[in-house]
């Protein structure tokens, strides 16, 4: 079971009463001498003391209205003689950041974690307090920046995280379950980890550093003090730690940065093939020796990959030269470049293999105006699913943008949500959307898709 460790404060207080009884120290406990036979005992302290002010903490306050099929008819509210506002609550949550550039005040955090908030503060180590500006999110990787306007800043050095090996000392600083700050050591477990369901690109680093709700966003470090990579996901049968967690590299999260910071999202290539795992039987029809590597089943026309004559049975083992386990692995080698990369495929067609160039390019998705559907939905951009998402079982279409002081912005309506049904009319394209907008003459309800549930939106 995976989890992303940001905290609710709806079990903040239970969870921290047992936090705080775990975390008691045992009475008659003695520290360890500083030295012993004249020599420094070793200590984590000095690089520490560079790198807790770079980590924050971020606090969000989200606003979400409370769907009621009495309340929302608004011939029952005349009736009654109700007032017309719709009912709000708003849920809080806690999480982790990093500030990686002190003078222009960006920090580094999980898309999960601010994402879709309206209001977001950051509180550094020396107790100031801002409110961010959110300055890009990107829920595939689950990265996201936010900005705050602060001076003396401390930033941590980003390190490169394709120089980790398996077995390297790490820390991980956070502010679990909101009791503050926190530091916790462990090793890298592993590399590459993908699989984990969440997030659509995935290359995680494992560690058994203690991570746990509140982590995520927070930093994970090497001995040297320098970022290698953003804490985002534990796997627990419990929701709490249990020696497996999960970081985001560096590197990933410094190139999703880049483009969030310069554009706002991010823009990534796509060859333009669909591939699926080969099975023994497949396999075994294809005369494979093993079932490694990703087998194509769609080449869309006119895309890298048809410039690059790539045909449906090929099986793609290698993406610049590393190993293509199945199709999550092609997936992550073609969605974590950005456009305009030149990538090298080695590819197995009829027992021989042979090497192709392609260059990724953006991929093309079918776009609508809301207004062209229903005078309700004017200032809504709404989009077709990407290759990534319907890989991972998603169907609907997403928000693309909301105009705001729109109808659908008073709503509750958002740029990046997924809209799975209107009404009790399952979504599956575009083409589904525009045959089921403006059937309700009274009410529009758009249920629109979260992490771990459904929402309601009512324009009216």
């Amino acid at each position: 079971m995976s989890c992303r460790p940001c905290l609710s404060t709806r079990r903040l207080g239970a969870l921290l009463a047992l936090s705080v009884a775990a975390a008691l120290p045992l009475a008659g406990h003695a520290a360890l001498p500083a030295a012993v036979g004249g020599q420094l005992l070793p200590s984590l302290a000095p690089m520490l003391e560079k790198v807790t002010p770079a980590v924050v903490n971020i606090s969000t306050k989200t606003r979400v209205r409370v769907r009621d099929p009495f309340f929302d008819d608004p011939m029952f509210r005349q009736f009654f003689g109700l007032p017309g506002t719709s009912r709000e609550r708003v849920e809080q949550s806690l999480g982790s950041g990093v500030i990686v550039d002190a003078a222009k005040g960006y920090v580094l955090t999980n898309n999960h974690v601010v994402g879709g908030a309206d209001d977001i503060a950051v509180t550094l180590q020396d107790g100031r307090s801002f409110k961010a500006k959110l300055v890009g999110t990107d829920p595939d990787t689950d990265v996201a920046v936010v900005q705050i306007p602060a001076e003396r800043l401390q930033a941590l050095p980003v390190a490169d995280s394709a120089a980790l090996r398996v077995g390297d000392f790490v820390v991980a600083v956070g502010d679990p379950f909101g009791l503050g700050q926190t530091v916790t050591s462990g090793i890298v477990s592993a590399l590459g980890r993908s699989g984990l369901g969440g997030s659509g690109y995935q290359n995680f680093i494992q560690t058994d550093a203690s991570i746990n709700p509140g982590n995520s966003g927070g930093a994970l470090v090497n001995l040297r003090g320098e970022l290698v990579g953003i804490n985002t996901m534990i796997f627990s049968p419990s929701g709490g730690n249990v020696g497996i967690g999960f970081a985001i590299p560096s590197a990933l999260a410094r190139e999703v940065m880049g483009q969030l910071v310069a554009h706002g999202k991010v823009s990534r290539g796509s060859l333009g093939v669909q591939a699926q795992d080969i099975t023994p039987r497949i396999a075994q029809i294809l005369g494979l020796a093993s079932t490694s590597g990703a087998v194509v089943t769609r080449v869309t026309a006119g895309s890298p990959a048809d410039v690059a004559d790539l045909r449906t049975g090929d099986v793609v083992t290698a993406v610049n030269g590393r190993p293509v386990r199945g199709a999550q692995d092609l997936r992550n080698a073609e969605g974590l470049l950005p456009v305009g990369s030149a990538v090298k495929l080695t590819v197995q067609r009829e027992g021989k293999t042979r090497e192709v160039g392609a260059t990724l390019a953006p991929e093309k998705l079918a776009t609508l105006e809301g207004a062209r559907l229903d005078p309700r939905l004017a200032g809504v951009g709404f989009s077709d699913l990407a290759q990534s998402q319907r890989d991972q079982g998603l169907y609907g279409v997403t928000v693309s943008s909301v105009q705001p002081g729109s109808r659908a912005a008073r709503a509750g309506l958002r740029a990046g949500d997924l809209v799975v049904a209107v009404g009790n009319q399952r979504l599956a394209s575009l083409r589904t959307l525009q045959g089921l907008a403006g059937v309700n003459p009274r009410q529009l309800v758009l249920v629109v898709a979260g992490d771990n549930d459904l929402r309601y939106v009512v324009i009216e």
